[in-house]
């Protein structure tokens, strides 16, 4: 039992446990609810958040905060798309992932000037950027949706890893965008788990002051997670418009709550200094088996915008208890002198 209990502590353990007895429920009230096409929906549904969830935990384990990364994905893909349009371009769809990449990077190099600079609590200072960041859009574009493309973000689009007919004849399948999901995921646990960067940055989430002491340049790591949510946005944001076919400057406005609870249900503290890869992949995917039973169960949309309320009100004591626990075992490395650059 003695090596059973570091297991039994981990916020991944419960996920699964979790998922694993929702999809039990669900299967055996309705047997249809395990079928290849609701796999599909709930991995492609999964890939936006799950790019998003990634960048918000950098943040969150640096100790800060980001709700703008839904304004700064949809500035991104409306700008990229219109200047694409603009010039004809019929090119590969890197060239709008590197260019929505590179939007997102600068705006969040705003949000992280904002923070350093003033010193200004990253929670108001994101939400003050998020709702210039719309402001500007709604003002210079209205409420104009894009609904034709470049050629190689709907080529994307239509691009299926695998692909499947349902009983009606409809063809369904896997996006790859799980791949560009899969991608951030691995470099984000080697950044993580096997790099000074990533030492820092729980360092810096877990004490700031004294990673300071330390000898880490904690500006500059605020710098570079920000830049980096910044950039995963942007990329989310080419996703989105190539899932839906269209660009709209509209689109995503409550992802912001949804993206924060399936970091925090995944073990991230708000507090910073704590939260793995994984867990919030579990999260994420916790978040979308629910919305897919709740859909399954014909329950009104508000009712999932309530579970999800419910859920990080869960996953923010459920942390906050774990941070009491004396059995817990400190994110951040030991020895300060290895911090030191």
């Amino acid at each position: 039992m003695t090596s059973l209990g570091p297991l039994l502590r981990r916020s991944e353990t419960w996920l699964i446990v979790l998922i694993a007895l929702l999809t039990i429920a669900m299967t055996v009230a309705n047997p249809s609810f395990i079928s290849v096409e609701r796999v599909f929906d709930i991995l492609n549904s999964s890939a936006l958040m799950g790019i998003f969830a990634l960048g918000v935990l950098l943040v969150l384990i640096s100790g800060g905060i980001d709700v703008s990364f839904p304004a700064i994905a949809i500035a991104a893909m409306f700008i990229t798309t219109t200047v694409l349009n603009a010039i004809g371009f019929t090119g590969d769809v890197l060239v709008a992932f590197l260019i929505a990449a590179v939007i997102g990077l600068a705006l969040g190099a705003i949000n992280a000037f904002v923070v350093v600079r003033f010193a200004m609590p990253t929670l108001i200072a994101t939400l003050a950027t998020a709702s210039a960041i719309r402001g500007l859009m709604v003002t210079l574009m209205g409420a104009t949706i894009i609904s034709i493309l470049p050629i190689g973000m709907t080529a994307f689009g239509r691009l299926q890893l695998l692909e499947s007919r349902s009983d009606s004849g409809e063809r369904f399948g896997l996006s790859p965008s799980v791949l560009i999901l899969a991608a951030t995921a691995i470099a984000a646990w080697l950044l993580l788990n096997h790099t000074l960067l990533g030492r820092k940055i729980f360092a810096v989430g877990g004490d700031a002051s004294a990673a300071e002491r330390a000898g880490i340049n904690v500006r500059g790591v605020r710098v570079f997670v920000f830049c980096t949510s910044g950039a995963l946005a942007g990329i989310a944001g080419i996703v989105h418009a190539t899932n839906t076919g269209t660009a709209n400057p509209l689109d995503l406005g409550s992802t912001d709550l949804v993206v924060i609870a399936a970091v925090v249900l995944g073990g991230a503290r708000i507090t910073g200094g704590h939260g793995t890869v994984m867990g919030t992949l579990l999260g994420v995917l916790l978040i979308n088996v629910i919305n897919a039973a709740l859909i399954s169960l014909r329950i009104p949309s508000y009712w999932q915008t309530l579970v999800v309320g419910a859920l990080l009100v869960l996953g923010v004591s459920i942390t906050a208890l774990s941070a009491r626990s004396p059995l817990r075992k400190k994110s951040v490395p030991q020895r300060q002198e290895e911090l030191v650059v």
